[in-house]
């Protein structure tokens, strides 16, 4: 099976917090994905009533889906591994630039900055549809044994 359709099946989300569509490139330094914000998604009813706008929180999870745990499960799957560890957040240090619509999609690219010690730690990027960022910065996780 294609390695990015194999992190996709592995993610631990499903819907409605499934914020990835598809994997675009995937190495051992680097991840690019996107996902498109549907019209309906549960956040947009409250946030804001008459002005829908994706919330900051939300941003920052689907750049962490795609960047952090999405490079964290390529690397658990390449050093066979995968079905002894759980991904977890643990930090983030994120600038917001510009809002995102409803029906837009995103695109992230997430490097790696270093993993070890079974730590990852990216910086991410966010563009629009239009090339343009829409947030960036850095995002920090680990895995843990599923038994914890």
């Amino acid at each position: 099976m294609d390695i990015k359709k194999l992190v996709l099946a592995n993610l631990p989300y499903s819907a409605p917090f499934l914020f990835v569509d598809a994997f675009d490139e995937l190495s051992d330094d680097l991840a690019i994905g996107r996902y498109r914000f549907k019209e309906n998604e549960f956040f947009y009813q409250g946030h804001f009533p008459g002005n829908p706008i994706t919330p900051g929180v939300i941003l920052t999870e689907t750049a962490a889906q795609i960047g952090l745990v999405g490079l964290g499960i390529y690397h658990l799957i390449k050093e066979e591994k995968l079905a002894h560890v759980t991904p977890l957040f643990s930090s983030a240090e994120v600038d917001f630039l510009l809002p995102v619509y409803p029906g837009e999609e995103v695109q992230v690219h997430a490097t790696k900055k270093y993993f070890r010690f079974n730590k990852l730690k990216c910086h991410v990027k966010m563009t629009n549809e239009r090339g343009e960022k829409v947030c960036e910065g850095y995002l920090s996780g680990f895995m843990i044994e599923k038994n914890n």
